[in-house]
């Protein structure tokens, strides 16, 4: 894969890139589903019906007290009463915003990782350049530097503000993760390409679309960490957990899956392929340095960001939701629908019915008029019920990032007892673990 100024510069990435961590501690393929939501919607930003004040090129502005400069390229064809897509480019550690925007030796083609050249001038695409030529993200500084050039670009340029997209590799793979964790509602999906949670991870509970690629090989981030950040997303946009397949070691192929069940708009796809830590596999290629015009990720990605034209996700914070336990897939449920102090909560087929639809009032969690509620002494092992809402923190859950949910007097999580898939399994408050039966998903 030549994407930096020369081979020589590739590899170096790989080096710079392990020292970093141990410091830190076919076009085919994807289906495009009817992930996006139904009615269409143009959201216009600011800019839109107004002179340009942007242009393509360097640019710099001022965040967090510094200078940062980024690269951005409008459409030759720009009108300004038309929003367009905007797509931002994060390169890899010891990269530049230089070698995103140029492609490196394969050039144009390979340009913001292949989806300049096949957006046929319909997007604009931004490149931002990292400190150090990294993403740290101390203190937030790179999410500021985001939002910063948002407000710019859409200040001086006609955009669709629902469609932000977010891709990047290695170091910036981790970036447009955090971007994913942290600006859910901005970015309407992220690539992550052979990414690791490097950028940080602050919020990581609404759902993205989200699409993750993944070399079995990678020496420099394993793949299980790109799994690990898949299985975020798959739990946030309700998704059916599963292991999807993924191609055989010396097979030089690639397999795409596009997960089942995950909330309209909001779709996860993984990527898994025999190659190393690269941006840009290519299927019978055992290196990791082709040039990137002939790698399938180019339109798997552009695929996958594209099915979202002209649409509008379901809001993130729908004001019911079902919680869908990963180890049964199965869901919260009143048992009986009875509406009775002290009915138990058990888990059953997921449905549409009022004692499965929750909301949320601060830190509680409420359904059929009442709270999901533990007595006051709870152990582990004491059922969890509903009962009429009285504040106490018995009634008080935390929603935590890793999907499950601590009651916040007796500290213990909301469990399926024994890890039963059945339906009317007992739903409990048990010691805190990261079980597929402890996790859950909004749905």
């Amino acid at each position: 894969m030549r994407q930096g100024s020369n081979r020589h510069r590739w590899r170096t990435l790989i080096a710079v890139a392990t020292t970093f961590l141990l410091a830190v501690a076919g076009i085919s393929g994807i289906t495009l589903t009817s992930a996006a939501a139904e009615a269409p919607s143009l959201a216009a930003s600011a800019g839109c019906g107004k002179p340009p004040t942007l242009s393509s090129g360097p640019r710099s502005i001022q965040s967090s007290g510094r200078t940062r400069n980024y690269i951005l390229r409008v459409p030759a064809n720009y009108d300004n009463n038309r929003p367009y897509r905007v797509v931002f480019g994060f390169h890899w550690n010891g990269g530049t915003a230089g070698d995103v925007d140029s492609g490196g030796t394969s050039g144009y083609p390979w340009s913001y990782y292949g989806l300049r050249a096949i957006s046929n001038d319909s997007t604009i695409f931004v490149a931002p350049q990292g400190l150090g030529n990294g993403w740290a993200n101390s203190n937030g500084q790179d999410l500021t530097f985001v939002d910063d050039m948002i407000r710019q670009i859409d200040a001086g340029l006609c955009v669709d503000t629902n469609q932000r997209f977010a891709g990047g590799f290695s170091y910036g793979g981790g970036m447009s993760f955090a971007l994913a964790c942290a600006r859910p509602t901005v970015f309407r999906a992220v690539a992550v390409y052979a990414g690791g949670q490097l950028s940080g991870c602050d919020g990581g509970t609404q759902p993205v679309a989200y699409i993750g690629l993944h070399g079995l090989r990678d020496p420099v981030l394993p793949i299980s960490t790109g799994r690990s950040l898949r299985d975020r997303f798959v739990r946030n946009n309700g998704c059916t957990p599963q292991n999807p397949p993924e191609p055989a070691r010396g097979s030089l192929t690639h397999v795409v899956t596009t997960y089942s069940g995950c909330r309209a708009g909001y779709p996860v796809a993984w990527a898994a392929f025999d190659a190393g830590h690269t941006p840009g596999p290519v299927d019978g290629s055992p290196g990791d340095y082709e040039p990137g015009e002939r790698s399938w990720t180019r339109a798997v990605v552009w695929n996958f960001f594209t099915q979202f034209d002209d649409t509008t996700p379901t809001p993130p914070n729908p004001t019911t939701f079902r919680l869908r336990n990963e180890g049964s897939s199965r869901c919260l449920d009143v048992n009986g629908a009875n509406a009775a102090n002290g009915t138990p909560m058990i888990i059953w087929d997921c449905h549409g019915n009022a004692n499965q639809q929750f909301t949320q009032n601060g830190q509680a969690l409420q359904v059929l008029g009442k709270c999901l509620n533990v007595p006051t002494d709870a152990a582990a092992g004491t059922r969890v019920q509903i009962q009429d809402c009285n504040g106490g923190a018995n009634q008080q859950w935390a929603l935590n990032s890793n999907g499950t949910i601590r009651n916040a007097q007796s500290g213990l999580c909301l469990d399926v007892n024994g890890a039963s898939t059945a339906n009317g399994s007992a739903v409990v408050v048990w010691s805190c673990h990261d079980g597929a039966n402890q996790r859950w998903a909004r749905a």
